[in-house]
């Protein structure tokens, strides 16, 4: 009992892992199945023939290059805006600046369902046709509350006084922000802008609100295969998105490890 009580903390840890990370594995494992009808809900026999043609179903490896797309096209704007709009939130007072923080939280708070119809609606009445640019404009709008307060809160754990020994030491505002502010902000922008890639290749709702009958992203294709059974060609997806996410974080552990030892 005292063992448990001193490691109580760390078991609770696990347990939480093993319950985030166990679809994960279930989808890794299925993605070696080979169903013996269109649904890959139960265990057949271990099969590589789906990772050997991940593009055998029809249109899906088309709408996952849209996807790539579009999440690599709102993950540049949204991380370019976001950089701009932390630091003029973190560093400057201006009038309106308490309205500005509490309307950054708003598309974090607010249902995707409600800002997906908003948006809907306003390409309506601004008569703009549906499709790839209507989506990248929402997926933009909805990734830009989440760049600000990450990056936000990187700004404001940053020392000032780095940035004043730079232009003690005769180093311009260019110099200065480009060889000392811009690298300490750099794990903040990072954190923002992989987390709105995430953000915009998994949507869903926003996405079936604004995409034209002809845009099929990967999320709707899944949707729409699911009614009819999902290929294994899914699986091999998500268990390659998954392994490609883990060995980007796990090389950002390595590489700050690395520059932490030399220092």
């Amino acid at each position: 009992m005292r063992w448990l009580r001193r490691n109580a903390v760390v078991l609770a840890g696990a347990a939480s892992l093993v319950y985030l990370l166990l679809p994960n594995a279930v989808v890794m494992l299925f993605s070696f199945n080979k169903p013996a009808g269109r649904f890959n809900y139960e265990w057949r026999t271990f099969s590589t023939d789906a990772w050997t043609d991940p593009c055998g179903v029809a249109d899906m490896c088309g709408s996952l290059a849209l996807s790539l797309q579009i999440g690599l096209l709102a993950t540049v704007f949204a991380t370019a805006f976001g950089t701009f709009a932390a630091f003029a939130l973190a560093r400057y007072r201006f009038r309106g600046k308490g309205t500005g923080n509490a309307l950054i939280f708003l598309p974090m708070a607010m249902p995707e369902v409600v800002m997906g119809a908003s948006l809907g609606t306003l390409f309506l009445n601004t008569r703009v046709a549906f499709g790839f640019v209507t989506i990248l404009i929402a997926h933009i709008m909805f990734c830009l509350s989440f760049v600000v307060v990450a990056v936000k809160a990187r700004v404001m754990s940053m020392d000032p006084r780095l940035e004043e020994a730079a232009r003690d030491l005769y180093a311009g505002p260019v110099q200065t922000f480009l060889r000392v502010t811009l690298p300490l902000a750099a794990p903040g922008i990072a954190a923002g802008a992989m987390l709105s890639f995430a953000l915009s290749f998994d949507d869903f709702i926003i996405t079936q609100f604004n995409a034209g009958p002809s845009t099929v992203t990967f999320p709707v294709f899944v949707w729409g295969a699911a009614q009819r059974g999902v290929p294994v060609q899914v699986n091999v997806i998500g268990t390659a998105m998954f392994l490609i996410a883990v060995a980007i974080v796990l090389g950002g552990r390595i590489a700050s490890g690395r520059r932490r030892r030399q220092a």
